[in-house]
């Protein structure tokens, strides 16, 4: 009945028509029109493809920038279903180390805390770092059998806080291996009756986290978790970034050493004989593993890439919060229609699209994966979050993070021109800019929250998974409009003196 309805009446326009009329359209310039509802939200589901050969619970991406994805991040994600790709803005060495340290865990967190030997002092309160507990081991690091622990609450209570953390340590002669999940732990202290305890690789019984109760009471009051994104060998989904230069070639074997699930060739104009080649390379080398070739915005690049042999679509250029390529460069295009535009040819070959960039509200991410992609990239979204890399700082009363474009001069000092393809340049020329984001709390609190406001969106459109929502695109029974700038001050809150913006 419904469908009969939308054949007697046409309303809107779709895709195909909007998309080619020479416009180039961002997510706010478009408006999809609702559809009908015949399905609870709790029905939608949001799995959907990474690449030809991965699957993920959630259609998350964190991006591969040094102030976005590094282990906890990767964790983070991967424990929501979702996934993060680590950047390359390091030494192939470091790069390895943050794999490893993903793939190690099976919890949904990296834990902080100091380590100390019997024979050491706790001389203040900071000796703690910010975690409640100093760990003792017995050389005072990570590689030493574990034989106690201080609180810092029993700290600040002893009268003589002069003596060695050996003459007052609690003991801790019980640990579990690292791959424990988080309610195998729990399991643990329960029928232990402890209050924390270490987790040790199986490998080079190495300390790899220390988990309390605290943390416990903590990741139980988030949103409750989905299917972890967890490969054949029952570790962590975890990618990463690598360039298409001769040197990464090293690189790479470094990754797959360390059990690398997916690579992302890490380039501004993806569509290059740099990027060509390393695909190929890449395919020959090591056929099993799965690359994500870009970043593109049109339909011949993307077809070039495919013929590459690209298991996924990176799409996107200067769309994102602190890059301005399109301003000095004058060459992108609008995140909308790049998404729309290298899907549609994407999908005739089975290569899932990532839309990177341009994502500042679940609506964006409604908007992208209905306009063809089958991932959103995010780098502003995620960046001020607790499991993003860097400290907290206090600028005029706001707690923020630093956030940086990787084609900031700043960035760049590390190596990430060449992502941009000016490495061997004599003269630098910026493609982003540095900034701060505000305090996000965790990743694992508000991306569940900004889920849930997406599977409302596809509700709305009448799609309860994201194939069906691809489908109602090609079949052109969704329609959308383009909006004014009117239309775009309606459609946020306006008209007020004061207001405060909650999502959740």
């Amino acid at each position: 009945m419904a469908d009969a309805a939308r054949a007697a009446i046409e309303d809107g326009f779709p895709a195909d028509k909007l998309f080619n009329q020479g416009y180039s359209y961002t997510y706010d310039d478009v408006i999809c029109l609702p559809h009908y509802i015949d399905f609870p939200t709790d029905s939608v589901q949001l799995a959907t493809k990474l690449t030809r050969n991965i699957s993920l619970s959630l259609p998350c991406v964190s991006s591969p920038m040094d102030t976005v994805t590094e282990s906890a991040m990767a964790v983070a994600m991967a424990s929501l279903g979702a996934i993060g790709i680590l950047h390359s803005n390091n030494s192939p060495s470091d790069q390895f180390s943050l794999l490893r340290s993903a793939k190690s865990r099976r919890i949904p967190f990296v834990s902080d805390f100091e380590i100390k030997s019997p024979s050491d002092l706790i001389d203040s309160e900071s000796d703690f770092g910010s975690s409640s507990v100093v760990l003792v081991t017995e050389s005072g690091n990570r590689k030493s059998r574990v034989l106690g622990y201080v609180l810092k609450s029993d700290w600040t209570s002893l009268k003589n806080k002069d003596g060695r953390v050996g003459d007052y340590m609690s003991k801790l002669e019980l640990s579990v291996p690292s791959c424990y999940d988080l309610g195998q732990i729990v399991g643990f202290l329960a029928g232990s009756g402890g209050e924390l305890v270490p987790t040790v690789s199986e490998s080079d019984r190495q300390v790899v986290d220390l988990v309390t109760m605290e943390d416990v009471e903590r990741i139980r009051g988030y949103p409750k978790m989905g299917l972890p994104s967890i490969g054949r060998q029952g570790e962590f989904l975890v990618g990463a970034a690598i360039g298409t230069r001769e040197s990464d070639k090293g690189r790479l074997e470094y990754l797959v050493k360390g059990g690398v699930d997916a690579v992302v060739l890490d380039s501004s104009q993806g569509n290059s004989v740099y990027q060509l080649d390393m695909i190929k390379y890449i395919k020959r080398t090591y056929p099993e593993l799965d690359v994500i070739g870009g970043n593109v915005v049109t339909m011949y690049q993307a077809q070039n890439l495919i013929q590459a042999g690209v298991d996924g679509l990176r799409v996107g250029m200067g769309s994102g919060s602190i890059c301005t390529t399109q301003e000095v460069c004058a060459v992108g295009r609008g995140q909308a229609t790049a998404v729309y535009k290298v899907a549609s040819i994407a999908s005739q070959s089975g290569v899932p699209v990532i839309a990177d960039g341009g994502i500042s509200n679940s609506g964006h991410i409604v908007k992208a994966l209905v306009l063809g992609a089958s991932t959103v990239m995010m780098g502003s979204f995620l960046a001020g979050s607790n499991e993003a890399p860097g400290a907290y700082e206090i600028q005029n009363g706001c707690r923020i993070k630093k956030y940086r474009g990787m084609g900031s001069l700043e960035a760049m000092t590390k190596g990430s021109d060449a992502r941009y393809l000016g490495d061997t340049a004599k003269l630098k020329i910026a493609q982003g800019v540095v900034g701060a984001v505000a305090d996000k709390g965790s990743v694992l609190k508000f991306l569940p929250y900004t889920m849930q406001a997406v599977k409302q969106g596809l509700q709305d459109l009448g799609a309860s998974t994201l194939p069906s929502a691809h489908d109602l695109l090609r079949s052109r029974v969704l329609r959308l409009e383009a909006r004014t700038g009117a239309a775009q001050v309606e459609g946020g809150v306006h008209g007020l003196v004061s207001y405060e913006k909650k999502y959740f």
